[in-house]
């Protein structure tokens, strides 16, 4: 009796009253259908939130830009600098101290490793919290707080504060409840999707990343017109009321729905056919998923230690992996804008505000890479060969966006797509399948209540580069731009070559053991070697 109290007081008051409408509860599928939406939107809203500062760096730290061409493509979205609004013209010649001064780009990237290094130490706290807390309010929490020091930084427009520690101190507050975000969106994911298609799945469900990008950069050079203040008041309120609705409406745990958890023991729809899964899905024959744990909520478990989480086989190599891919994703996250700005493309240079809506597409060239990643590594069985192979393409893709990039927009956009499909790629495939995977490695005996840890063991390591890359890129962008892409193709290299003892590993594993299935069709044991124990 007490554990069904205990686990009523976890359901989300927005179901409460939804199924008190309604009369009856949601099916499995639908519930899973209500996480996807509910986290994309969330993490969305999170990178949505990050990208204010890369759009208004030329701002706050200008130099002279010239534009003759008509605007390109048609339409208002790129358009020439002499038709901003007050916002942009009346800062674009002197700028915004302290950022104006000749050190503005090491301050500049100053404000971003303060970010993120806060969020990267954060990230190992929030995950083991979000192992221990409820994943709901937890989340919900760090949205509502991000969302309030993302706008208090924009508030220093208004405020006509020129302080550099004001700055850098909301940035850091920032960082430490962005943390929150992608412990628990994964391991909620993880809760309620079994390792079936994991990749794809994820890959799909990632677009968020990119989703996020491209609204907060449309967002903030939206607004920006008004002054610089509004690209992060309007991000930073986006943020807030999205957490409003998670705390409202995430069904985080599926135990407290009567639902065994997608990486419990068996019976668990991994185990089952095709067939009793669609049943289960359509509300037919619940009770076979509720037989398990019904008797438990999600309380019930608990979590592990970042030291013991370490020890699982392939989470340090892929988090030192990760380190070197996002130092390389973050520098373009954060920088792009900035570059484009600067560089004089087809003869001509773009305004703040043109550079901030190209920059996107960079994004969109990421979101087909995490899917293309996604289902290649499903494919191949080869979560390590996916990702570095993906690495090893963005060096040569990089270098030609550098020589080639400024012949005309055209070419520069072809080339920024097929950039941060590479980039992008092998990125969100370690911080979610992979995540998600060594999660729910056998080792912990079907408690997802690692899945945070793990996760933020990862990303945590690779927010530490993530923050790396453009600090140092705010120094280096002085020496020139090419030194600044010659680091970011080292640090593919680098990347690539960290998973080459696991790359070997699914290469020997795949030519060792093939095993025919009933109806003819080779499959594998596992989806690589280090995992080969999940099920």
């Amino acid at each position: 009796m007490s554990t069904n109290s205990n686990t009523r007081r976890r359901i989300p008051p927005g179901i409460m009253l939804i199924r008190s409408i309604r009369g009856k509860d949601w099916s499995l599928k639908s519930y899973r259908y209500m996480i996807l939406l509910l986290t994309f939107v969330a993490y969305a809203s999170y990178h949505a939130s990050r990208k204010p500062s890369s759009i208004v760096k030329s701002v706050w730290y200008p130099e002279s830009m010239e534009s003759s061409a008509p605007p390109w493509p048609a339409g208002n979205v790129f358009i020439r600098g002499e038709f901003l609004g007050f916002g942009t013209n009346s800062l674009e010649n002197k700028g915004w101290y302290p950022f104006n001064e000749t050190d503005g780009t090491s301050k500049l990237g100053e404000i971003d490793v303060a970010f993120l290094a806060c969020y990267s130490s954060g990230m190992y706290v929030a995950g083991h919290l979000g192992d221990t807390l409820d994943l709901r309010l937890f989340l919900a929490t760090g949205m509502i707080g991000s969302g309030i020091f993302v706008g208090l930084f924009g508030m220093g427009y208004f405020w006509n504060i020129h302080v550099f520690w004001f700055y850098l101190s909301m940035q850091m507050v920032a960082g430490l409840f962005q943390a929150t975000g992608w412990p628990s969106v994964v391991a909620v994911i993880g809760n309620w999707f079994g390792k079936r298609k994991r990749g794809l799945i994820m890959g799909i469900w990632n677009a968020h990343t990119s989703v996020g990008n491209i609204s907060g950069s449309l967002l903030a050079a939206a607004v920006l017109d008004y002054g610089w203040g509004w690209s992060f008041i309007v991000p930073g309120a986006l943020i807030a009321v999205v957490g409003v609705l998670v705390y409202l409406f995430l069904p985080a745990y599926p135990e407290d729905f009567g639902f065994s958890g997608a990486n419990a023991s068996p019976p668990n729809l991994d185990s089952m056919s095709s067939e009793e899964e669609d049943r289960i899905q359509k509300g037919a024959t619940v009770n076979v998923e509720k037989s398990c744990n019904i008797k438990e909520g999600s309380g019930s478990r608990t979590g592990i230690g970042l030291f013991e989480a370490c020890f699982i086989p392939g989470v340090i190599p892929f988090a030192l992996c990760l380190f070197f891919s996002k130092l390389v994703a973050y520098t373009f996250l954060y920088w792009l804008p900035f570059y484009l700005s600067q560089t004089e493309i087809g003869g001509e240079y773009m305004s703040v505000k043109s550079a901030g809506n190209l920059s996107t597409l960079f994004d969109v060239g990421g979101i087909v890479g995490g899917i293309l990643a996604g289902y290649i590594s499903d494919k191949l069985n080869a979560r390590a060969t996916t990702a570095a192979s993906f690495m090893f393409a963005a060096i040569p893709s990089m270098i030609l966006y550098r020589i080639y990039g400024d012949i005309s927009r055209t070419i520069n956009i072809l080339l920024m797509i097929i950039a941060g499909l590479f980039v992008n790629g092998p990125y969100a495939l370690i911080t979610t399948a992979v995540s998600a995977d060594l999660g729910t490695h056998s080792s912990l005996r079907g408690d997802s209540r690692a899945l945070a840890t793990v996760t933020a063991i990862i990303d945590g390591t690779g927010s530490i580069g993530a923050a790396l890359g453009p600090l140092i890129t705010g120094f280096l962008s002085s020496k020139g731009w090419d030194t600044v892409f010659m680091m970011l193709n080292v640090g593919a290299l680098i990347a690539a070559l960290l998973l080459s003892h696991l790359v070997i590993a699914e290469f020997s594993e795949r030519t060792r053991k093939p095993l025919t299935s009933s109806h003819g069709q080779q499959i594998h044991e596992a989806s690589q070697p280090l995992l080969s124990n999940q099920r």
